[in-house]
């Protein structure tokens, strides 16, 4: 059974983008990061929201150049969950969905195989992957940034009794808390 986590770069103050939903402040941090392209080898299927979409297809004008998402995420599922239309990249193997994460989790299960299903964001959809008891791991990169305000890394409360650590690990700049979720 595919193990689903919420792999994500953090602020020291638990933002994943700033006020204005951007992640610019992730490309600034110099010092490098090895940990993602060996993450990403390991999943089968992966689920983000519509402003992460929307961002990344705007900051690395994919509309323009759809063939860098292949390039980047090869064949691999994406579901995209999003209450409006949002561009549509050729060749992306790409599905739009609303509505409750419970049947999308399930697809993306089968899609996944025994492979990862990777949660890339917002928090709040990741919020509603964990309400559904459907998060098994949280992968914290906490990059040494802080900016007062923005998306949280995870909009709900998960107490210790929810969480448990299981891996600390130092990659560059960035510190890597991982997190096992327990399901109660």
């Amino acid at each position: 059974m595919a193990r689903t986590t919420y792999f994500t770069a953090t602020t020291i103050d638990g933002h994943i983008a700033d006020p204005d939903n951007s992640l610019d402040w992730l490309f600034d941090v110099e010092g490098g990061d090895d940990r993602f392209a060996p993450f990403f080898a390991s999943v089968g299927a992966f689920a983000m929201g519509s402003t992460t979409y929307e961002w990344v297809v705007d900051h690395e004008k994919l509309t323009e150049h759809p063939e860098k998402w292949q390039d980047w995420y090869g064949s691999t599922p994406c579901w995209v969950f999003t209450h409006r239309d949002l561009p549509v990249l050729p060749g992306a193997a790409v599905t739009f969905v609303r509505g409750d994460v419970r049947p999308v989790h399930a697809a993306m299960a089968e899609a996944a195989g025994d492979r990862v299903i990777w949660l890339v964001g917002g928090g709040e959809l990741v919020g509603a992957f964990a309400d559904q008891g459907l998060l098994d791991e949280i992968v914290l990169g906490v990059a040494p940034v802080t900016l007062g305000a923005g998306a949280p890394v995870l909009p709900r409360r998960l107490t210790s009794a929810d969480l448990e650590l299981t891996g600390v690990e130092r990659s560059g700049q960035f510190a890597y808390l991982t997190y096992g979720v327990r399901h109660r």
